[in-house]
């Protein structure tokens, strides 16, 4: 494979070998080997149990993909095909993967979904919560205690202490947060708290954390969630067999 660059000044032409060596130039070797193997796992343990793709699942994942990199016409696609040195039999390879990838998470994972969803149902959780975050302890304890009394609202805090803007604009309402996305002890105080609630000021390595607790949300399993659920166990399946395999590379 070559390709040749022309602008006014001059002509450069890049060969496989040109890419190979910057992609160790760019230490990116670990990582290529990496998506490597894991595509072989995948091909592997699908032909294992049987999966293929049917001429429709392929039509759909095609037409999504298109859709994802905004495809709109045959024009755009073989530019698109083009800038990333792609053929067509190439494309309808990436389809042909998504599909079989697809299927197979599902044939492996699919009964495993509920259960891990109710072991682990808390840290899906969210809350609804207000928050400005502090640097100063005796600052944050001296404002909780201002609006727990009155004397300012949360909202005029916000204003004062918030120095992103839209953030400052919302009154520093930042709807639901999950479970996950808090630091531990943000975390633990809030879903220890009944709602609605002003929280005592929460130290963390972030700061400072004066929160107004609106709503704890307990997560239901629907399509969403289901799907990052298996995106999440997939995944952890692909790395623990990633590990295990034994390859051999032959770079030169």
């Amino acid at each position: 494979m070559t390709h040749t660059i022309t602008n006014s000044n001059q002509t450069i032409t890049i060969t496989q070998e040109d890419i190979l060596h910057q992609v160790k130039l760019s230490c990116k070797i670990p990582e290529i080997i990496e998506q490597i193997v894991t595509r072989k796992v995948i091909a592997s343990a699908a032909a294992e149990a049987g999966i293929e793709a049917t001429g429709a699942e392929l039509q759909q994942a095609a037409d999504q993909m298109r859709l994802m990199n905004q495809l709109r016409d045959a024009k755009a696609t073989w530019t698109w095909l083009e800038t990333n040195a792609l053929s067509l039999d190439d494309f309808e390879e990436i389809v042909h993967n998504t599909v079989i990838s697809g299927k197979l998470s599902v044939h492996l994972l699919q009964d495993k979904v509920e259960p891990y969803f109710y072991e682990h149902q808390l840290d899906y959780a969210g809350a609804i919560i207000y928050e400005i975050i502090l640097d100063d302890e005796d600052e944050a304890i001296e404002l909780f205690y201002e609006i727990q009394e009155g004397e300012i609202t949360f909202f005029e805090a916000a204003q004062q202490y918030i120095q992103d803007i839209e953030l400052c604009r919302k009154g520093g309402y930042r709807g639901k947060v999950n479970r996950a996305e808090m630091p531990p002890e943000v975390s633990a105080a809030v879903f220890a708290a009944n709602s609605p609630q002003l929280l005592k000021p929460i130290i963390s390595s972030k700061g400072i954390h004066l929160i107004k607790l609106e709503e704890i949300v307990i997560p239901e399993l629907d399509n969403k969630l289901w799907n990052q659920i298996m995106i999440d166990l997939f995944s952890d399946w692909l790395e623990q067999e990633v590990e295990k395999s034994m390859f051999l590379i032959e770079i030169p």
